[in-house]
Parts: structure tokens; C-alpha cells; sequence
């Protein structure tokens, strides 16, 4: 698969986690993955497809098909503020739906909380995230 440079977002493995780090293209900031939007985009863009990495849409992010054979919303982590506050209330009825969460979004981290993925870590066990019982995707 390949994917050109218009996509909205781009998510990508945050290892520590074992979860998924997703970023807009308007965060202009650094990820827990030690990358900035920019950066992630250079392993998704010009018909290049690495491993771990997707460029997508917003709205994709609260499909019931986003990332479903890797464990579907569970295994999101970490999203700007900007991006969670505005999909919050889709992605909050897609998990409640296939995971049996309400409010979803409290247990995902962003810039506010931290970048660093051991406090993101740290955020996710206290927050009791579903991401922690999931088998490792790496």
C-alpha cells in the first residue's frame, strides 16, 4: 500500500506503549514518538509505506474499521488536543460501542499531559487503558 501526502493524519506505533500515537497535520509540535507531524509524514508520503506508520483521515479515527486487526480504538494513546477535542464525541461512541468504555478520551493522552512516552506510560496505567491488557503489536 502507499499513500500520497494529502492524508489529514498519520499514526504510528508508540513502542513503549504498545500503543498508537496519532497526529494532524496542524500539531506542529513533537509526539510521543519522537516525531513531529512532518517527520511522521516522511515515512507515509510520495507512495512510501513503512511499516507501523498510516496517513488517514480525521474522521477515520472513530471507525469501528480504524486499526481493527491491531485492536481497533484501543490501542489509541496519545492525540494533540486540537484533534481529540474535535473527534471526542464520535471516537467516546465508537469505544463505548466495541470496548465498553465511556468517556474514552479521558484515557488518552495529549500535549497538555505530555510527549514523553514514559509519563504517556505512566498517564495510561493510572487512566487503567485497554492498551495495557492487548497483546504487543511489535
Amino acid at each position: 500500500m502507499t499513500s500520497c501526502g494529502c492524508f489529514e493524519c498519520i499514526c504510528g506505533i508508540e513502542p513503549i506503549s504498545n500503543g498508537l500515537v496519532i497526529c494532524n497535520r496542524e500539531f506542529k509540535g513533537m509526539t510521543p514518538t519522537g516525531m513531529t507531524f512532518g517527520e511522521l509524514a516522511s515515512m507515509t508520503g510520495g507512495g512510501v509505506q513503512t511499516p507501523g506508520f498510516m496517513g488517514h483521515g480525521r474522521h477515520f479515527i472513530a471507525s469501528k474499521k480504524f486499526a481493527a486487526a491491531e485492536g481497533g480504538v484501543a490501542r489509541i494513546v496519545w492525540m494533540p488536543k486540537e484533534l481529540k477535542d474535535d473527534v471526542a464525541e464520535r471516537l467516546n461512541h465508537t469505544a463505548k460501542e466495541t470496548i465498553g468504555i465511556d468517556n474514552f478520551c479521558d484515557m488518552i493522552g495529549d500535549e497538555t499531559i505530555t510527549t514523553d512516552p514514559e509519563e504517556l506510560l505512566t498517564f495510561l496505567t493510572e487512566k487503567g487503558h485497554p492498551v495495557l491488557q492487548l497483546e504487543p503489536l511489535m
